[in-house]
C-alpha cells in the first residue's frame, strides 16, 4: 500500500518509491514535482509567489526561486542525479476576474513563468505543465513512476 505524503501551501516533502505526494487546492499556485526516474525518489513543493526579492524573513518554500533550490537540495541529498531529473507541474490559474475588468495581477501566470525560468537555470527539463485556466487542481504525484494525476472541478481528471 503507498502511502501518502500531503504537502500544504508553501510547503515541500520528498517521498520515495511507492509513496505519493499530494497537494491539494491549487488555485494560482503552482505543485511542482520533481522526479529521478532511475532512483524513483522526487519531491513536490506548492509554491504561492514568483519569488522571495531577497527576502531573507518568512518562509522559503512560499516562493519559485527559494522552493526549487530547497527541494532539489533534499532531492540529491537522497541520492538523485541533476542530470536524471525531470519536472512536472501543474497550477497557476486565474481564479478571480471581474467582467470588464483586466485580470488582476496574474499571479497564476507569473508562478508558472518563475517556476519554468528556475527550471531552466537548473538545467532541469519540464516535461508536463498543466497550467492556466480559472480552476482549482488537486494533484497526486507517484515518485516511483512519476505519473501526475490532476484532479479538477467541472474539469475532469488526468494522468500526465
Amino acid at each position: 500500500m503507498n502511502g501518502v505524503i500531503t504537502v500544504g501551501m508553501a510547503d515541500f516533502k520528498t517521498a520515495t518509491a511507492p509513496d505519493l505526494l499530494l497537494t491539494a487546492g491549487l488555485g494560482s499556485c503552482i505543485g511542482i514535482c520533481i522526479h529521478d526516474p532511475f532512483l524513483k525518489v522526487g519531491g513536490m513543493a506548492h509554491i504561492m509567489l514568483p519569488t522571495a526579492n531577497g527576502s531573507l524573513g518568512g518562509n522559503p518554500a512560499k516562493y519559485a526561486d527559494t522552493a526549487l533550490v530547497l527541494l532539489l537540495k533534499e532531492i540529491s541529498g537522497m541520492g538523485a542525479l541533476k542530470s536524471r531529473l525531470r519536472a512536472k507541474m501543474a497550477g497557476g490559474a486565474q481564479m478571480f476576474s471581474f467582467p470588464g475588468k483586466p485580470p488582476v495581477l496574474k499571479i497564476g501566470d507569473r508562478n508558472a513563468e518563475a517556476v519554468e525560468q528556475e527550471l531552466k537555470r537548473h538545467g532541469i527539463p519540464l516535461l508536463v505543465a498543466d497550467v492556466g485556466g480559472n480552476f482549482g487542481r488537486t494533484i497526486h504525484f507517484d515518485v516511483g513512476t512519476g505519473e501526475l494525476r490532476i484532479r479538477t472541478i467541472n474539469h475532469g481528471e488526468k494522468v500526465v
